[in-house]
């Protein structure tokens, strides 16, 4: 075992454990952070020129926010949840855009979007 594989291995653990201790709210948080790390990576394939692994990211940043909108309640969230519905689809549809575009403004807008959601999940209290 290289020491890069043993590295990956390592984090790998750590993550599943933070996930195994982390409270609802902290999964959200954890989810929309890997959201923005995703499109980050993603911008910098994009500047590269590594649209293979530009696609991949984003693909994976797609895959976070439809699971963020498939644990909206929308019992207990109201209008909020609906709006958070329909802010996660049109997320999606634009992530879609700046794939097939190859545009990092939009890239840009959507991680926006989710810095400010994530920027209001952060304040309330668990």
């Amino acid at each position: 075992m290289n020491a890069m594989t043993a590295m990956r291995q390592y984090q790998q653990v750590g993550l599943q454990a933070q996930v195994f201790e982390a409270s609802p709210h902290q999964l959200i948080q954890m989810l929309m952070q890997g959201a923005l790390d995703r499109l980050a990576k993603a911008q910098g394939a994009l500047e590269r020129g590594w649209l293979p692994e530009k696609g991949e990211l984003i693909g994976k940043a797609v895959s976070i926010i439809a699971g963020l909108k498939d644990v909206l309640d929308f019992e207990q969230g109201g209008e909020l949840a609906t709006n958070l519905d329909r802010l996660y689809d049109y997320m999606i549809r634009r992530l879609s855009e700046a794939n097939r575009n190859n545009d990092p403004v939009i890239l840009e807008e959507v991680s926006g979007l989710i810095r400010e959601i994530k920027s209001g999940w952060d304040a309330i209290a668990p």
